[in-house]
């Protein structure tokens, strides 16, 4: 844990905390030889008190804590990337896992969809929903958490088009399919400054493409595209989803982005008594930051 002094800084313990808590990202799905449209994975869901928590919801409040309590703070995995087949034995993602603080929970990502001789495959359900695969009928993104992340992009084609879906993202829908070979956008995620500056996180996984893969940002890792594309996987410690991979050879959808804990309050009291879990502990902007890149405790 790295400790920077305060100014002003007592010992005496906070009563409530700002949190960012985000989940681990979803797998983007692997393509296979007959398909090849695969779905992108999901953002993992995203909960703050310093600017609207993900899926459009309203601003938090901080969480109030005792003074010699010990809370549990769990930093979700990323899901694994769906695996690729020259086949028709492609796999889907697979979901990320929740992120926690105290009572606060965010979300695991939602799987990107495999593709599907018979019809397209629904995306997982998660914090964000995976996107759809294409096929030979329509499908449905898999559907976000309310106040955490939106639903992964549709199929609504009947007709294959080689194309995935874009998974959903923390500040915005997953992109549907075309009618191209071009694989679907990832939906945006959403900028915090908790940690004293803008970092963005939640972004969906692009959607694979028999032409182009699916761009993705704030985290999310993009489509895979052309022959044999694998997809990208989500940054770490953003709950960024993973792109889906292309056919028809065997290469992999992208992993998702593992989640992250952020603990802020003001610098005027004291800092934690104990953590556990390593966090890094820098003070700035009048506050004591917490970063939890992987799971813990903290002790105030």
């Amino acid at each position: 844990m790295q400790i920077f002094a305060g100014v002003g800084a007592s010992s005496t313990p906070p009563t409530a905390v700002d949190y960012l808590v985000v989940a681990g990202g979803g797998g983007g799905a692997g393509g296979d030889a007959f398909e090849n449209g695969a779905g992108g994975g999901g953002a993992g869901g995203l909960r703050s008190t310093v600017t609207n928590t993900g899926g459009g919801g309203t601003l938090e409040s901080a969480l109030a804590v005792t003074a010699g309590v010990t809370y549990t703070v769990t930093v979700g995995a990323g899901g694994a990337g769906g695996l690729g087949n020259t086949g028709n034995t492609s796999t889907d993602g697979t979901v990320g896992a929740n992120s926690v603080f105290s009572t606060v929970t965010s979300n695991g990502g939602g799987y990107g969809a495999k593709p599907r001789n018979f019809g397209g495959q629904p995306g997982g359900n998660g914090g964000s929903g995976g996107g759809a695969s294409t096929g030979n009928g329509t499908a449905s993104g898999g559907t976000g958490t309310a106040n955490q992340g939106f639903a992964g992009g549709n199929n609504t084609n009947a007709i294959r088009t080689n194309a995935g879906a874009g998974g959903g993202g923390a500040g915005a829908v997953g992109s549907n399919i075309s009618g191209s070979n071009n694989g679907a956008a990832g939906g945006a995620g959403v900028s915090v400054s908790i940690s004293g500056s803008s970092v963005d996180y939640a972004g969906g996984g692009g959607g694979a493409g028999g032409n182009n893969g699916g761009s993705a940002t704030f985290g999310g890792g993009a489509g895979g595209g052309s022959v044999a594309g694998g997809g990208t996987s989500g940054t770490t410690n953003t709950g960024g989803g993973g792109g889906g991979s292309t056919g028809p050879l065997s290469v992999n959808g992208g992993n998702g982005g593992s989640g992250v804990v952020i603990l802020r309050y003001a610098d005027s009291f004291g800092q934690a008594a104990s953590t556990t879990g390593s966090p890094t502990l820098t003070v700035t902007g009048g506050y004591n930051i917490y970063t939890f890149t992987g799971s813990g405790t903290i002790t105030f």
